[in-house]
């Protein structure tokens, strides 16, 4: 008798697990497409506001709106590529006074879980990293849709719109006289409009 209560409490715990590590491998993977991506953000330098970009971007992304728990982002944002349309600027914004790219070359994001709000709005959890400080965030997005690609038979297109408040001061991005918000604001708003791809 206890052989058969053992036997069946495995069989039962086996029938639990498999269909959760099933559903968690079963997030779809989805490509970048970089012609159709931008991360861009503005930030404000005494009454007027600069806006700004970078350039190159990379990450793997896993996303399925029906399995959130088997979803993942992970992002990498080369500092190197910040384009403010102002070559003084973007070569101040790369020293030491602000994001230091010869000692910390990437920005990173790495998401740990994922919430559905109302209607196509979610929340992305995770660890952001800029320079060498890394905290907990919660980013906003929005799942625009899934439709087949017009022109290249057997590939699926996924929009995601991610909107973000970053405050620099918590990563030090400006430090001396730039730590002070009286000519650079505090409060960046980022903006990732993202095209993703896959093959069927």
């Amino acid at each position: 008798m206890k052989t058969k209560i053992t036997t069946l409490t495995i069989i039962l715990a086996v029938a639990l697990f498999v269909p959760n590590l099933t559903k968690a491998q079963n997030a779809k993977q989805w490509m970048v497409d970089k012609a159709h991506t931008s991360v861009n953000f503005d930030i404000s330098h005494f009454f007027s506001t600069v806006n700004g970009s970078f350039n190159e971007f990379d990450g793997n992304f896993y996303f399925d709106p029906n399995n959130l728990e088997g979803s993942k982002f992970s992002f990498t944002i080369p500092v190197n590529s910040i384009d403010t349309n102002n070559e003084k600027r973007d070569t101040h914004l790369k020293s030491e006074d602000f994001f230091n790219v010869s000692k910390y070359p990437n920005i990173k994001f790495e998401s740990t879980s994922f919430e559905k709000k109302s209607g196509n709005n979610y929340v992305v959890n995770g660890n952001l990293t800029i320079k060498d400080i890394t905290k907990k965030i919660s980013v906003p997005f929005e799942y625009k849709g899934e439709m087949d690609h017009p022109m290249m038979k057997g590939t699926k297109i996924l929009g995601l719109e991610f909107n973000s408040e970053i405050d620099r001061s918590d990563y030090k991005v400006g430090v001396g006289d730039w730590a002070s918000d009286m000519v650079v604001g505090d409060t960046a708003d980022v903006t990732i409009n993202m095209e993703l791809n896959r093959e069927e």
